[in-house]
């Protein structure tokens, strides 16, 4: 499976970043293989708008299953959502540790664009 997170750095010890569309970097992480790789989003930090869509296609290309980040706005998530995206807020801490949380469960799933999660 593959998960995207949101990242204020390159590198999987970087903390999460909570916004998700003006994030500077999307960690891809491979369930499979354990294994992160680096997607440059520095051109959406400065967009005037549509920022959170742009990302979302970007994500949607990677063929991700999963987003974790912090929030996400209404347009990202309906694009996220049309694709298959599960989107999961609340992400905090380091990415590596945002994956954790993940795997533990510990995240809370959106299922609305308002942001309400899933219980």
């Amino acid at each position: 499976m593959i998960l995207i997170i949101t990242s204020q750095g390159p590198d999987p010890t970087d903390p999460v970043d909570p916004r998700f569309g003006r994030a500077p970097y999307l960690l891809i992480f491979d369930t499979e293989t354990d294994q992160f790789q680096t997607l440059d989003n520095s051109q959406q930090v400065a967009a005037a708008q549509g920022a959170g869509v742009q990302a979302a296609q970007n994500i949607v290309a990677t063929g991700a299953q999963v987003l974790l980040t912090g929030r996400c706005g209404p347009k990202a998530f309906q694009a996220l959502s049309a694709a298959g995206v599960q989107i999961f807020s609340g992400t905090q801490g380091t990415v590596q540790e945002a994956v954790q949380a993940w795997r533990a469960g510990n995240l809370d799933q959106l299922t609305d664009p308002n942001g309400r999660p899933q219980h």
